[in-house]
């Protein structure tokens, strides 16, 4: 499988910090990003918004405005789950990537994590979601994986889609064992069902009673 760092990215060069907001206002213009890192003497300083840069006096220099740049960075060694936690929380379509010496490697593109994403098994392989739902003190992810391997079941990832105060949602992805069969291994040990299945016997049971019921009713 590619490595995440096989994405770090480096067609453009960093900004110097020495450069006119003239020269960076026409880079934004050229190139649709959101922000783009600044290196003042070879060290990585922040990052400068596309959008900050459009109101600064173009006469002057970026260093003038170094209290407006974002520290955002990845590491080098993170993994992917990690590098995008740091995009979603800086609304940012690239991320500067530093080694364990701080010095400036690169930069991921959003786009391409979201390739790298798409390239693990839990999306590229065929299996079947499953969104369950338990009390939050309750709740254990070494119980959902024995739910599903004691039905013979592979679990290629799960991670937690939802949260309130009293709740918590998992979302699934299983390749082999009987779906219907976890689906109510989960009910018995007092998860409910989120996702709809069709191979849900205790949900169709309960829609062909209803149905029959309602037959009953109309006649």
């Amino acid at each position: 499988m590619t490595e995440i760092t096989d994405y770090i990215n480096m067609d453009f060069k960093p900004l110097e910090a020495s450069e006119t907001i003239a020269d960076v206002q026409d880079f934004f213009a050229e190139n649709n990003f959101s922000h783009f890192p600044v290196i003042e003497d070879g060290i990585y300083i922040g990052s400068i918004a596309a959008e900050d840069v459009e109101a600064f006096d173009s006469d002057k220099n970026l260093s003038h405005y170094r209290y407006t740049l974002e520290g955002f960075f990845a590491r080098k060694n993170m993994i992917w789950m990690d590098v995008l936690e740091v995009f979603a929380k800086n609304h940012s379509d690239i991320i500067p990537v530093l080694d364990e010496n701080n010095k400036y490697s690169g930069y991921y593109e959003v786009a391409d994590i979201i390739k790298f994403f798409n390239e693990t098994p839990f999306l590229k392989e065929q299996g079947g979601i499953i969104i369950v739902e338990k009390n939050i003190i309750d709740y254990s992810m070494g119980q959902i994986i024995q739910i599903v391997e004691s039905n013979n079941g592979k679990i290629l990832g799960a991670f937690v889609s939802n949260t309130t105060v009293d709740t918590i949602q998992i979302t699934i992805k299983i390749a082999l064992g009987s779906m219907n069969e976890i689906i109510q291994t989960f009910r018995r040990y007092d998860y409910e069902i989120i996702s709809e299945h069709q191979e849900d016997n205790y949900l169709n049971g309960l829609k062909e009673r209803s149905d029959y019921l309602d037959r009953y009713l109309n006649i």
